[in-house]
């Protein structure tokens, strides 16, 4: 348990890039498919929202076979390395990130794009303009995003392999510790996790908050 900084700084690491990531992929591809008007846009939003419930160990298989040895991308020798863990949990993330991007400008009053464009905005500052009206539920999509990668086990257990002082995170050294029979030492992360996922939670939703009252 000496190595508990590092593994808390390396959990802390990955999710907060995986969430980032996540955020560049989710926000303009959420974006399209609530703006768009194009055929088969309902078919790509139910993968989307397919996407939001997939299974960690399923993800964490298909990039591991992705990043093996032999497999398409072995040649870049990610397994068993955190951007392997970036990679899978970008996986659970994006599609988090992305349907609920979606739902939020889906939500806002449809003719205000139009309104916009007919007063002289360009595309641009008018999808800028639309995320501002939605910061706050885009936010509660961030808060998703960062929530369905911190605590995931599976696919960070798979494509990392819990190597101690490389890729051994938070959720990993407590699933680690409980099958050793460590139960003080399993709760004692447990309760370290829950503590972290809390004030960064908290930290963004003081963001919001404020931003509630002043869009009040």
């Amino acid at each position: 348990m000496a190595d508990i900084f590092s593994i808390t700084l390396l959990s802390l690491q990955v999710s907060a890039l995986a969430t980032f990531i996540s955020l560049l992929i989710g926000l303009p591809l959420g974006t399209w498919l609530a703006l768009g008007n194009f055929r088969g846009r309902s078919i790509f939003l139910s993968i989307i929202n397919t996407g939001m419930a997939l299974p960690p160990v399923v993800v964490g298989l298909v990039v591991a076979m992705m990043l093996w040895r032999s497999g398409p991308l072995g040649d870049l020798k990610l397994i068993y390395t955190p951007w392997a863990i970036v990679i899978a949990q970008t996986v659970i993330a994006a599609p988090v990130v992305t349907g609920l991007t979606a739902a939020a400008l889906e939500s806002l009053d449809p003719r205000l794009g139009q309104q916009l464009l007919g007063l002289g905005a360009s595309r641009g500052q008018m999808i800028l303009y639309l995320w501002r009206e939605a910061r706050l539920p885009l936010l509660a999509a961030l808060m998703a995003g960062f929530g369905s990668v911190i605590s995931e086990v599976g696919a960070s257990m798979i494509v990392g392999g819990n190597i101690k002082g490389q890729t051994r995170v938070l959720t990993t050294a407590i699933v680690l510790e409980t099958s050793k029979g460590e139960f003080q030492n399993a709760l004692a992360l447990s309760a370290l996790l829950l503590v972290l996922t809390y004030l960064i939670t908290f930290a963004l939703t003081q963001i919001q908050q404020r931003g509630k009252k002043r869009h009040a």
